[in-house]
């Protein structure tokens, strides 16, 4: 594998810049004027299901690249010469100016219910410095330098004890809330496990106990054998899930007991991970042969849940061209959602598409160097 440098560097705000790969230039002293001091953001604990909710009035006042679909860099804070890398670069990470969680999280406000410090990390993922690529059109270098990031920050998320749950993930479009056009993902690291991840591994423990197996290979065997498949490769199977939520939602399944985290890939499913996202990004653009709005979220293990693969589960709304699935009411107040497309003809539909993709090898893969001791401003 090709080492991968990982350079540190600083806003004069204090967020921290990560450029990895060549460093082509360094950071103005003056650098981006502070989004502001993040007062407000705080958790708020919803009584009735236990779940916490953040609370970031901030978040309003952030940059819009507007459309979202737009092709035009000029104005594009993550294009080269913009307020967060001003120079250009092959990728890069930094703090995001608009958290929803903080590391140096003020203290709660105190009022007529439950509070808390948004303890964690907001951090975006610059996939390249071009304006006008998408996850999918990323060449075998860019995508298998994606990858290594992703591994990178994760192994160091994870490894900070104020962390209990992170997650990668992507929203393109703007109908899914992308504000800007620039391929980009984010990573929030958390203090407490959400809701649906408790869920989930809850699920998984009770497979154990009843069954003596587990669930994420019962889940995956499965996947394998239904004409809700997709595509597969060594290491992934990619299918519609049985109770897909949403029209051709897709599922990326690891088939090693064992794999639970990003950290945990070896070269051979690195490789095949990002065949198999880039696969399912290609067809979701050619289905309606547009570029078809998606969020993509990373489903790494818990801490204590060695039955869990990691997985990477795709939402797009669409249901046909210019015709979106809107969460109504039961699937928003109720959680019961409801699917106009059958799993099976979605996955028929997504697997009949042919999308030609150039190959990526082993030797294209990166692994990240060892981070530098000093930081550069």
């Amino acid at each position: 594998m090709r080492p991968l440098p990982r350079h540190l560097l600083a806003h004069s705000d204090g967020r921290r810049l990560l450029v990895y790969g060549e460093l082509r230039g360094s950071l103005d002293e003056k650098g981006p004027g502070v989004a502001g001091d993040g007062a407000e953001i705080h958790k708020r604990l919803d009584v009735f299901t236990e779940a916490w909710v953040g609370i970031a009035p901030a978040r309003n006042t952030r940059p819009l690249d507007s459309p979202a679909e737009s092709a035009d860099p000029d104005g594009c804070p993550f294009c080269p010469g913009g307020i967060e890398v001003p120079f250009s670069y092959d990728a890069a990470v930094f703090d995001n100016r608009f958290p929803s969680f903080r590391p140096d999280a003020p203290p709660a406000p105190i009022l007529d219910g439950p509070t808390g410090p948004a303890h964690g990390r907001c951090e975006v993922v610059l996939y390249t410095d071009r304006h006008d690529a998408s996850f999918g059109e990323l060449s075998p270098v860019e995508l298998a330098r994606v990858v290594a990031i992703w591994i990178d920050r994760g192994r160091e998320l994870w490894a900070d004890p104020a962390h209990e749950y992170v997650c990668v993930f992507e929203n393109r479009g703007a109908e899914v809330g992308a504000t800007i056009a620039h391929p980009h993902g984010q990573i929030y690291a958390l203090d407490h496990v959400p809701p649906v991840t408790a869920a989930k591994s809850e699920a998984h423990r009770r497979h154990r106990r009843r069954e003596g197996g587990c669930l994420s290979c019962a889940a995956t065997r499965a996947d394998d054998r239904s004409d809700r498949i997709v595509s597969a490769n060594e290491s992934f199977v990619v299918a519609v899930p049985f109770a897909a939520r949403w029209p051709f939602e897709v599922t990326v399944r690891a088939r090693r007991h064992g794999l639970g985290r990003l950290a945990d890939l070896v070269p051979e499913e690195q490789r095949d991970l990002a065949v198999a996202l880039r696969d399912v990004a290609r067809r979701y653009d050619a289905l309606f042969d547009f570029q078809l709005p998606y969020m993509m979220v990373a489903q790494e293990a818990p801490h204590d849940q060695p039955d869990w693969h990691l997985a990477f589960e795709l939402y797009p709304l669409h249901r046909a061209p210019g015709v979106t699935k809107i969460r109504a009411s039961v699937e928003t107040g109720l959680g019961l959602f409801l699917n106009d497309v059958a799993p099976e003809d979605a996955a028929r539909r997504l697997a009949g598409l042919d999308v030609p993709a150039e190959p990526i090898e082993l030797d294209s893969l990166f692994a990240v160097t060892q981070p530098d001791a000093a930081m550069l401003s």
